[in-house]
């Protein structure tokens, strides 16, 4: 963009200037302000030469982020065509064994923030605006809570604290019935259009009833979250992440396994997932960020640069013995 190299190149100009008449001033007090010797020291020769870069920068900075478009809220991109959209089915386990907080690095977590910060993170690496997120909440049950809806803010509200188990009876989570709600969603798709992702501690899976995916759905994930090895106390029993029980329905549906207890999806994984869209050149950084960064660096810059000169640029102390 030339207008803002313009912008830069003429405050440098005028900055360059201004220091130049600063310098002549500096000039003629230097014995007072550098001892008896009058030498410049090396950080108030270097000084200027900053202020002008930074200033440069700066303006260079906020002439780009103010011409630049803004970013566009997915929910505001233009209607895609049904045959054109690719899907992210997630299917979130809601049972109250999710409320537990034994999950992330310090275990400070409760399952269900967990869950949230999983899927905050992959939708973040994913570059389709195509993409469209249905979510099916499964505990004693199914129930459809967002259908088709590109606004990431939807569903992360849902994952955000909000008990969505009060709307079930009180029983055991029956993880088959919400993948049997999401194969019944899934079955008007288009092949190959669609990614499986279900988020859960883990239950006991019946030997037969594995529902059958459609042939819209492309790959699956199965992320598990809460400690596998350490148990927590809920209704007068254990709970813990059954790692044993995911990976045998990701076996079953023929998708892959994964704790997110600790670590967030690989972007490899995410690849190979086949229907879920990333890229590389999605997560560089763009001219946006380049913006911020010059803008934040030579704001700061700026800032600190007079107490470093009034801390290190001269060890001449007038008045002291």
């Amino acid at each position: 963009m030339f207008i803002p190299i313009l912008v830069a190149a003429t405050t440098a100009v005028l900055a360059t200037g201004a220091e130049l008449l600063h310098t002549g001033r500096v000039k003629k007090v230097r014995y007072l302000a550098f001892g008896p010797e009058g030498r410049f020291s090396a950080l108030s020769i270097l000084a200027p030469i900053l202020r002008i870069l930074f200033l440069g920068g700066l303006a260079w900075a906020l002439t780009t982020l103010f011409l630049i478009e803004p970013k566009a809220h997915r929910s505001k991109i233009k209607t895609v065509e049904p045959k054109e959209r690719r899907h992210l089915l997630l299917v979130l386990d809601v049972s109250p064994s999710m409320k537990l907080q034994d999950s992330g690095e310090g275990e400070g977590l409760s399952r269900t923030q967990r869950a949230s910060s999983l899927v905050q993170s992959l939708l973040k690496r994913t570059t389709d605006d195509k993409l469209h997120i249905t979510m099916v909440a499964v505990y004693n049950g199914a129930k459809p809570v967002v259908q088709e809806s590109r606004d990431l803010e939807v569903i992360l509200n849902f994952l955000d604290g909000m008990d969505m188990s009060s709307v079930f009876p009180v029983g055991k989570t029956r993880l088959f019935d919400g993948l049997e709600e999401a194969a019944k969603i899934a079955r008007e798709w288009p092949p190959n259009s669609a990614t499986l992702l279900l988020v859960s501690d883990g239950d006991t899976v019946p030997a037969t009833g594995m529902p059958k995916m459609p042939p819209s759905i492309d790959g699956v994930l199965v992320m598990g979250v809460g400690n596998p090895t350490k148990g927590s106390m809920i209704d007068g029993r254990q709970s813990r992440q059954d790692v044993g029980a995911l990976q045998q329905i990701a076996t079953r549906l023929g998708g892959q396994y994964h704790d997110g207890n600790m670590r967030h999806v690989p972007t490899s994984i995410l690849n190979d997932l086949g229907s879920l869209k990333t890229s590389e050149d999605g997560l560089k950084l763009t001219l946006r960020e380049y913006a911020l960064i010059a803008g934040v660096t030579s704001a700061l810059g700026l800032a600190l640069l007079p107490l470093f000169l009034y801390f290190f640029a001269s060890p001449f102390k007038p008045g002291s013995n």
